[in-house]
């Protein structure tokens, strides 16, 4: 699997962007369960070997990869806002929220912020918004792999809390599976209200 795209970053850092920091979530469009963000600072020389948009890796390889980045980044910042804060400011200024607590949570003033999308966030620094940044910034695609990874490990902890709903296997997304069992059972306390389940 080839990795994502070195060149926009290393030509960043020669422009003198030393710290750059990577930003993805992963649970935007689910119907249940909170949205995680990760933010992903990196420096020059960090060794980010193999890593991709975690969307092109296996569940497997996205765990190895996860361990080997918490050791090879410069610092990392993970949030989790809930499914209840999804539903009382919607889920796209959830996903800003969680994006800036992210990287509040590294502790260091980055020289560059790439956020993957369109959107930039409401905080004074030096930013980039990069649509499909996850495929073409390693920083945001280290991003992306760690905020599936920490969101899919808080769906198996939900689907041992209901296990009705199989989040295990969908992780919550919108499938007729998922769907189904909404409508057999009713939604479950990390379901999402605003969001349409038929």
């Amino acid at each position: 699997m080839a990795s994502a795209s070195r060149s926009l970053q290393l030509s960043w850092h020669r422009r003198g962007y030393r710290l750059i920091a990577g930003i993805d979530e992963a649970g935007r469009g689910p119907l249940a369960g909170p949205v995680v963000a990760a933010a992903v600072v990196v420096a020059p020389g960090d060794d980010l070997e193999g890593v991709n948009d975690s969307k092109a890796l296996s569940s497997t390889r996205r765990e190895g990869l996860f361990r080997q980045l918490v050791g090879r980044v410069h610092a990392y910042g993970l949030a989790v806002v809930s499914p209840a804060v999804i539903d009382e400011i919607n889920i796209l200024q959830a996903t800003l929220l969680a994006m800036g607590r992210a990287l509040l949570a590294t502790r260091v003033d980055p020289d560059l912020v790439v956020v993957d999308g369109r959107q930039r966030l409401p905080y004074p620094c030096c930013q980039y918004a990069l649509v499909r940044g996850d495929a073409r910034c390693q920083a945001v695609a280290a991003a992306s792999i760690m905020a599936k990874v920490v969101r899919d490990r808080l769906m198996l902890h939900y689907h041992r809390r209901y296990p009705e709903y199989d989040f295990q296997r969908h992780k919550g997304y919108g499938t007729r599976q998922h769907r189904q069992a909404v409508l057999a059972h009713g939604r479950c306390p990390i379901h999402r209200c605003s969001f349409r389940v038929a």
